[in-house]
């Protein structure tokens, strides 16, 4: 197995075909094929073992992400937001390599000894009239395709492996081959550093469908983007789908009618962001995905029969649903169980342990975290009566009060069902009395609930140890570039509250 043989396939049966950028001018698949070929003569013509790209969306990914696997040279993306010094830091992890990335990024990566750096449009430049390769690229699975860095949240950013066998079975077992039309198109706004950028990429190559990059997410580049480009396909984070609902009420509210299939995920989607979406994408098929880095992307779907559903049905059973990740993909086992490991009935919250051929859980630091094949995701979660799995959230991020275990995730979904709330976060903070505290963060509309509101709708649904003791107001919620909520930001925030006699 190798990612290069999903492109020499779609190249031999689709050669002619846009594969990226625009429907005018744009490279075939033959062109990224060829292109690919080039950048692998170059990468082992020089003495590198990874190829570093630290950029934003650009010809330039399919090319060193395919380049790279006939090559036979891990491909490492990297968070080009980092601080200066941070960003050399994972470099220098990755020596000896090569560095693909714009100007500024050049000039930022030039003093890390062992990279050497090649601005973008001389590496995109030198493939158009380079040779291909000649040797053949590895058949081995277990070579390393893959490895991304965590956004290393609570201690030095860990690298996650990716083999060639973990990708190409997440894309053999979830995309028809050659299965979209000429006239198909997919918007990529996700950073290429993130997991869903990969697969997002090679799940479009493997299916035949033109990739249109956005370099820079900006709800309104985006929506004229779709427009212009006839984009059919897309996939966002839940921060990315709030602001595009938001830019489309400030144009007067009229329906996005061309998009065929919008996936979302990597985050918690607000009830009423995705309710409202519903509306303004009337005849769009919606997906949320579930699913991680160590992973190979999705593992969950939650499908649009089900989103349609819940958008008109009375039954509460049935609206909960959107606030699932849905039904476990085939070719991809779930678990949930207790401390102890011992596997939970439906309906109990757990942590969620996932096992299939696309799972890795591996890290060049730490080795295989696999139990059995099982890898433990520290994602707190259950499985209703009818397999529809509902993830709660981070264990790390579980409130801990006066003993007893809680996750924000149903607190946060109780509040959410007023009109007058957009977003919301519970967090605990530390309290001499009940070793922690709830506190609500709240994102309130125009009719937001004052505070002993909010309280008093936790207490009709919830045991009375899950109100809030505070209620704090804020504009907007930390969330980093790819859709997850900072915590941990809010914690230091409000910690202050915790010495406050307010429960």
């Amino acid at each position: 197995m190798n990612i290069m043989m999903l492109l020499e396939m779609a190249a031999s049966g689709l050669g002619d075909r846009v594969a990226i950028g625009s429907h005018t001018d744009g490279l075939t698949y033959q062109q990224l094929f060829d292109r690919a070929g080039a950048a692998a003569a170059d990468f082992k013509a020089g003495t590198a073992e990874h190829v570093v790209l630290c950029d934003e969306s650009s010809a330039a990914v399919p090319i060193a992400l395919f380049g790279s696997a006939w090559a036979g040279m891990p491909y490492v993306p990297l968070n080009y937001r980092l601080p200066d010094d941070d960003l050399r830091a994972l470099a220098a992890r990755t020596d000896p390599a090569v560095a693909i990335a714009d100007a500024p990024g050049v000039d930022r990566l030039a003093p890390t000894r062992g990279v050497d750096t090649v601005e973008r449009s001389a590496f995109i430049e030198s493939t158009t009239a380079g040779s291909s390769l000649g040797d053949p690229w590895s058949m081995d699975a277990e070579d390393i395709a893959v490895l991304l860095f965590t956004s290393g949240t609570t201690g030095a950013p860990k690298s996650a492996v990716l083999r060639h066998k973990h990708l190409v079975s997440y894309i053999l077992n979830s995309v028809e081959f050659m299965g979209a039309g000429e006239d198909e198109a997919t918007i990529v706004s996700v950073p290429p550093y993130h997991i869903a950028g990969v697969a997002a990429m090679l799940s479009s190559i493997y299916a035949g469908r033109r990739v249109v990059q956005l370099p820079k997410f900006d709800p309104h580049t985006w929506i004229d983007t779709v427009e212009a480009e006839g984009v059919t396909h897309a996939m966002v984070v839940p921060t990315m789908l709030a602001r595009i609902v938001e830019a489309l009420d400030e144009r007067g509210g009229e329906p996005l009618l061309g998009v065929r299939a919008l996936s979302y995920g990597g985050g918690k989607m607000p009830t009423p962001v995705i309710r409202r979406a519903l509306d303004l994408f009337p005849i769009t098929s919606f997906v949320n995905a579930y699913g991680l880095t160590e992973t190979s992307s999705t593992i969950a779907l939650l499908g649009p029969d089900d989103h349609r559903v819940a958008q008109y049905s009375d039954e509460p059973a049935e609206q909960q649903r959107l606030a699932s990740v849905g039904q476990v993909l085939p070719g991809v086992e779930v678990s949930i169980r207790d401390d102890d490991g011992n596997e939970l009935a439906p309906g109990e919250v757990g942590e969620i342990f996932v096992r299939g051929e696309q799972v890795s859980g591996e890290y060049m630091e730490k080795g295989s975290l696999l139990i059995d094949g099982w890898f433990p995701t520290r994602d707190g979660g259950f499985i209703d009566a009818d397999g529809y799995l509902f993830v709660q959230g981070r264990n790390d991020d579980v409130i801990i009060r006066g003993g007893e275990n809680m996750s924000p995730g149903e607190i946060e979904d109780v509040v959410l069902t007023h009109d007058g709330v957009r977003d919301v976060a519970a967090i605990g903070v530390p309290c001499a009395e009940w070793g922690e505290k709830v506190v609500l963060v709240m994102v309130g509309s125009e009719t937001a609930p004052a505070e002993d509101e909010v309280q008093e709708l936790v207490r009709s649904h919830l045991r009375s140890s899950r109100v809030p003791a505070h209620v704090a107001f804020v504009d907007e919620l930390p969330y980093n570039d790819t859709g997850k909520l900072l915590r941990r930001v809010l914690r230091t925030e409000f910690a202050h509250l915790g010495d406050d006699p307010g429960d």
